[in-house]
Parts: structure tokens; C-alpha cells; sequence
């Protein structure tokens, strides 16, 4: 019996393929404020209204999540509540 050959895919060394890639545990951050639903983060966001207007709707549409908007500058959290919430 002959031996079988067996032939490889050729691969190609292109620079426009060494992307890095990020896992499942370290996300790139793009912005300084992180949206975080029960302690997970979930987005980043440039500026602190766009954080607080993506809390909003997801706690109007969730309100037994804890939200809440970490500054990853000052390191200080922020917890968000429904307007007119006294609880």
C-alpha cells in the first residue's frame, strides 16, 4: 500500500491580519465611563451623559437590576435609579 499524501492549506502572512484579539475576559475599553449591570460590564462610554442616558433605558426596561456607572478616571461609582424612585 502507497503512503497518502496529505495537503496543507498554504498559509499567508499578511500584516493586515495580525489584529490583535481580545478575550472574553479583557474587553477594550473606549471610553472613560463603563456601564455596569449587577456588576458586570457591559459598555464604555465617552462622556457621562451617554452612560447615564444607556443606564436609563436599560433600568426603565429592568428595574430589578442594580446599574450603575463606574469612572474609571476619578475610580468612583455611581448607582442609577429611576426618576422619582424614593426606595
Amino acid at each position: 500500500m502507497a503512503p497518502r499524501q496529505i495537503k496543507m492549506p498554504v498559509k499567508v502572512n499578511s500584516d493586515t491580519e495580525a489584529e490583535e484579539i481580545f478575550s472574553q475576559r479583557k474587553r477594550p475599553e473606549s471610553g472613560r465611563y463603563l456601564l455596569q449591570v449587577d456588576r458586570q460590564t457591559k459598555g464604555s462610554y465617552k462622556t457621562s451623559e451617554a452612560a447615564q442616558s444607556a443606564a436609563l433605558e436599560i433600568k426603565t426596561e429592568y428595574p430589578i437590576v442594580q446599574v450603575s456607572i463606574y469612572d474609571s478616571v476619578e475610580n468612583s461609582h455611581r448607582l442609577v435609579e429611576l426618576p422619582g424612585d424614593a426606595s
